[in-house]
């Protein structure tokens, strides 16, 4: 094969131009995607892998009034005993103890017999005295037609003056039975509506929504007037009731907000609606009544219930507080979880007073700092977590390693 051979087939063997630079176009390409994607690798290397997802909240500056507790109790604005407002034997009781009812129902019933056949005695009577009445009313207006005739005689020798003074007389007469007669109506339309009455209160009916407490008479019994059948107690607008010390009444008005614990755990609010204008002299105290402002849907409150109320004394200041839900108890120490670059920092805190779902910080913690409210119960020290909001780790601690830090395990080794 001879030189020129040889050359013509090399120059075949090259690559076409328009393939190099496609090839040459798709790797700067791909280095410009690499280039983009580098800080977010960066990024996502830096992240704790397997974070625990929690929700924190800041610690704060809130509003503080010193508090003094106070025990107080759970009374029903109405509760009272029912009782029969006429007298007979008990036919039926409707009700039991724990039983509840509303405004209207039926308690219990009493024997209605007599009470019946007297309404229809009554009823009669009603009847023949409104006859008698028609009857005397007809018989003054014959008598006054007839003196009208007499009247119209007067110019005539037929007329008789002893006449027309009779038939007067007996016009005043017939007027006075037809009063009479009417009276007797009315006495008998008001002995009927009694019984009326006496036949509809035979059935005992519920004067407000209520509970039944007590139960004091079953069926058989014989009832006199204002004789107790059930107690009824109104357990859906039950209020607070407190003896409060008289020098504190003074800080006390109606409207005042006033916070309050009961069953150990639940927490309440109240506004005082009255101070009752009456003191002890023997515990000098006055009674308070608050209106306790209850959660949607709040049951099993029941009347002499206890309930510690706070009243407020002294002036309103700002102070450090925490989310309750933030404080761990764990081995006789109170903690919270400070997030430091991303995992679990454990720190003691001194914690005062409560202030509404908050706690009063003495020290441990700084206005501003994170802590965790929601997933901290079974969170482990240098734990990795994440939660909205939270900022990138620092460039010292790669991987959102924490700095080395006093937790509960290491200062109970020392």
């Amino acid at each position: 094969m001879d030189v020129k051979t040889i050359k013509k087939t090399e120059i075949r063997r090259l690559p076409n131009r328009h393939w190099l630079r496609d090839i040459t176009t798709a790797f700067a390409g791909l280095i410009i995607l690499l280039l983009s994607l580098s800080p977010a690798i960066a990024q996502q290397k830096n992240k704790p892998d397997n974070a625990t997802p929690v929700k924190v909240d800041p610690v704060r500056m809130s509003p503080y009034t010193q508090t003094i507790p106070l025990i107080g109790r759970f009374v029903a604005r109405q509760r009272g005993d029912v009782a029969t407002r006429v007298s007979g034997a008990v036919s039926k009781i409707n009700v039991d103890v724990g039983d509840r009812v509303n405004t209207g129902d039926v308690i219990a019933t009493l024997v209605r017999d007599r009470l019946e056949w007297q309404l229809n005695l009554q009823r009669a009577e009603v009847s023949n005295y409104t006859a008698r009445a028609e009857t005397k009313k007809a018989s003054v207006a014959l008598l006054q037609k007839e003196m009208q005739r007499i009247t119209s005689l007067k110019k005539s020798p037929a007329f008789s003056q002893a006449r027309l003074d009779d038939k007067e007389q007996q016009i005043l007469v017939a007027k006075s039975e037809l009063v009479e007669a009417e009276a007797s109506v009315r006495k008998a339309r008001a002995t009927l509506k009694l019984t009326e009455i006496d036949f509809k209160d035979a059935k005992i009916l519920a004067p407000f929504n209520g509970v039944v407490a007590q139960k004091h008479t079953s069926a058989g019994s014989y009832l006199n007037v204002g004789s107790k059948i059930v107690t009824l107690i109104d357990d859906r607008t039950l209020e607070i009731e407190a003896d409060v010390p008289s020098m504190r009444v003074a800080g006390l008005t109606p409207g005042t907000d006033v916070a309050g614990i009961f069953d150990q755990a639940d927490r309440i609010e109240t506004k005082v609606r009255a101070i009752v204008p009456e003191e002890n002299p023997q515990t000098r105290t006055r009674a308070v009544r608050f209106t306790p402002i209850l959660p949607n849907g709040q049951k099993g409150l029941a009347a002499n219930q206890s309930v510690t109320l706070y009243l407020p004394h002294g002036e309103l200041k700002n102070v450090l507080s925490v989310h309750k839900d933030a404080i761990l108890n764990r081995r006789g120490m109170k903690l919270v979880i400070v997030p430091t670059d991303g995992r679990v920092a454990f720190r003691p805190v001194t914690l005062g007073e409560a202030v509404g779902n908050r706690f009063v910080v003495l020290s441990g913690l700084k206005d501003g700092e994170m802590v965790v409210i929601r997933g901290n119960e079974r969170l482990r020290p240098k734990q990795a977590i994440s939660y909205d909001g939270m900022p990138e780790p620092a460039e010292d601690s790669p991987g959102g390693q924490p700095k080395a830090e006093n937790t509960p395990e290491k200062k109970s080794e020392g």
